[in-house]
């Protein structure tokens, strides 16, 4: 059971290009990335946030996207663990393009808030951070420099903020899902990322190729 307290006390480590390779994270790992903007093949990739859902937050600034991140590339690719997303499309597409990986394993706290709260159309992180763990995400750092040589402390913050959650939404969402029978269906979406990812890199990123 995960204390909300224990997360409002979160520490931030920030580290160049890599993550140590002596440094131990668990079976389930909450990930984001922040970009110099949304378009994959022009916007290059800036940091890597990660957190195991201990108040504790890894952020990878990303110097040289040309220099591969042995490490972390070797946690990504691991089968075992758990990747937490919010918009899961977006991070691991960007991964994809930028390191040539692909990601399984995955889940996305926002797809699993539109199949299980369909009372609402507000599947932001700010909106479900409030309506379900009734915490107040400020997001004013969103559009920043993130390719700045030097991250404020500002920035290093909210980019902490933005996986520092995301283990306790899905907990969560999981209750939801399970009650309303939908775990199963959320699970089969989780799966098809890494194909829908393949089709935004292929060319195929503004067309619903399910619509008639």
């Amino acid at each position: 059971n995960i204390k909300i307290d224990k997360l409002n006390t979160m520490k931030i480590k920030l580290y160049q290009d890599d993550i140590p390779g002596d440094l131990k994270l668990e079976n389930s790992l909450a990930i984001d990335t922040e970009a110099m903007g949304l378009n994959h093949q022009r916007d290059r990739l800036c940091l890597i946030q990660l957190s195991n859902g201990d108040g504790i937050c890894h952020l990878v600034k990303i110097n040289d996207v040309n220099k591969k991140p042995i490490n972390l590339l070797k946690i990504l690719k691991d089968k075992k663990i758990i990747k937490i997303f919010h918009y899961a499309r977006f991070d691991v597409g960007i991964l994809n393009y930028t390191y040539k990986i692909n990601i399984e394993n995955i889940y996305c706290t926002k797809i699993a808030s539109k199949l299980a709260r369909t009372f609402t159309d507000k599947h932001g992180y700010k909106d479900i951070c409030k309506d379900l763990l009734n915490q107040n995400i400020l997001k004013e750092e969103q559009t920043s420099d993130w390719g700045a040589k030097k991250l404020s402390s500002s920035q290093q913050k909210y980019a902490a903020t933005d996986v520092l959650y995301l283990h306790a939404l899905r907990l969560k969402l999981n209750e939801i899902l399970m009650r309303e029978k939908r775990m199963d269906l959320a699970n089969k979406c989780f799966n098809f990322i890494e194909h829908r990812v393949t089709l935004d890199l292929s060319g195929w990123n503004d067309l619903d190729i399910f619509k008639h």
